[in-house]
């Protein structure tokens, strides 16, 4: 019994510093993006009538798509790997998964 409780503890503790960290990034994420991809994309991800993709669209379990995207440029996207740093991408990443709230 005493051994299940502390399972169910530190499975909590871990998972509080792992949504408290999401939450951090996607913050960290949202400043980029804001500085970054706005301009194109629209203010929370709400794409201003241009030929931008829809972020909010993108698949969630298609993160190796967004790298790529991101790092090599797409269509009317210019490339941001020489600009922005791998953690910079992943907390870009964080924000896009929050759908721009």
């Amino acid at each position: 019994m005493m051994r299940h409780y502390a399972f169910v503890m530190v499975f909590s503790v871990v998972a509080t510093i792992s949504v408290g960290a999401a939450a951090q990034d996607a913050d960290k994420g949202k400043q980029l993006y804001a500085k970054n991809c706005l301009h194109c994309h629209g203010r929370n991800m709400v794409t201003p009538g241009t030929v931008a993709y829809d972020l909010r669209q993108f698949p969630e379990g298609d993160k190796p798509r967004f790298e790529e995207s991101v790092t090599k440029g797409k269509k009317n996207m210019p490339p941001w790997g020489d600009k922005l740093s791998a953690q910079q991408i992943d907390d870009l990443w964080a924000y896009v998964l929050t759908r721009g709230k």
